[in-house]
């Protein structure tokens, strides 16, 4: 047996799989709220309790730095060990990734109809693919094609600093470095939280008014969720400008990674904003921030660029990553 498990700052999900021959079958699933428990340990425990199994090989795709066999998650007050969950699910063959490291071996088993392209130019080359996926943060990272295979490597690139692409964006990273003094990254507005930060710079600066959806939000309800449906919904002017903001700069910041990792094999989207978004992502916004660097832009113009549609990505990544390692 193989247990899976995609562990991010809002939810957990952990899945059972058989193998059969070199294929993977889903036996079972299950999701957990990660605020609801003090460590990852604690959730393990309860699914064994549920379901007693005899585990060959686990891995676990984590939002956070891998060091040493260990994780300190980065949005969860959580350490994760590989030789913790050794002892509790009693076998040796436990591995521990980055969640996006996760995710891009998981893009690598997705078919093609589970993909939406961005870039109608974009041509089929060998070479190096990129990952980039916003959703409670922001995650990066790479496929490095070795002339046969592709290997995963994870990376902390979401805590890159923020640089401006426009006179609002200049605006926009002083209005942050109010609030974020010590570092402002790409994290702080390419993610879900980012949103509602974005629409609270664009209000604060007199774009427009707030909507009357939005000023009788409660404290309980999800900001960045609401801005996303008054866009799409209502077309309400200052969520329509948030969204179109965050494109841009999710553009932009796409365009960095493909240009440091040399991904002339496509990039990837990943995340669970990406979809919620679509439209958006297909206006111009997002494209031409994406090809907007200079001299690089004809390369650019040729990297295919594709959104996943699959919110199981890092799941069945870290169950193919387990799998191979039996």
């Amino acid at each position: 047996m193989i247990l899976a498990g995609d562990i991010g700052g809002t939810k957990i999900n952990l899945a059972l799989f058989e193998k059969k021959e070199n294929n993977l079958q889903l036996l079972l699933q299950a999701q957990f709220a990660s605020g609801e428990y003090e460590n990852f340990s604690d959730i393990i425990e309860e699914f064994q309790k549920k379901h007693t199994l005899i585990i060959d090989s686990a891995c676990f795709g984590i939002a956070g730095p891998i060091i040493n066999a260990a994780c300190k998650t980065t949005n969860l007050p959580w350490e994760i060990t590989t030789s913790e969950l050794q002892k509790i699910l009693g076998t040796s063959q436990v591995h521990l990734l980055n969640d996006l490291e996760a995710t891009a071996y998981g893009m690598l088993y997705l078919n093609e109809d589970e993909f939406v392209t961005l870039n109608p130019n974009g041509i089929d080359m060998q070479g190096n693919r990129a990952v980039i996926a916003a959703g409670t943060g922001l995650g990066e990272a790479i496929l490095y094609f070795d002339g046969e295979a592709y290997q995963a490597i994870g990376s902390e690139g979401g805590h890159t600093d923020f640089a401006p692409l426009s006179k609002q964006q200049d605006a926009l990273l002083s209005w942050l470095r109010e609030r974020y003094p010590e570092h402002v990254s790409y994290e702080r507005i390419l993610s879900g939280p980012g949103i509602a930060t974005l629409y609270e710079f664009l209000h604060e600066s007199g774009f427009a008014p707030q909507s009357n959806t939005m000023q009788e939000l409660t404290p309980l309800e999800d900001k960045s969720a609401m801005i996303s449906q008054c866009a799409l919904k209502e077309k309400d002017t200052l969520s329509i400008a948030t969204l179109k903001l965050f494109c841009e700069i999710y553009g932009a910041e796409a365009g960095n990674l493909a240009l440091k990792s040399m991904a002339l094999g496509g990039v990837y989207i990943g995340g669970g904003i990406a979809p919620k978004i679509l439209p958006f992502l297909q206006e111009p916004d997002f494209i031409e921030s994406f090809m907007a660097k200079g001299r690089f832009k004809e390369m650019l113009q040729k990297i295919r660029i594709k959104v996943s549609l699959n919110q199981e990505t890092a799941l069945f990544g870290a169950a193919h990553f387990a799998k191979d390692k039996l």
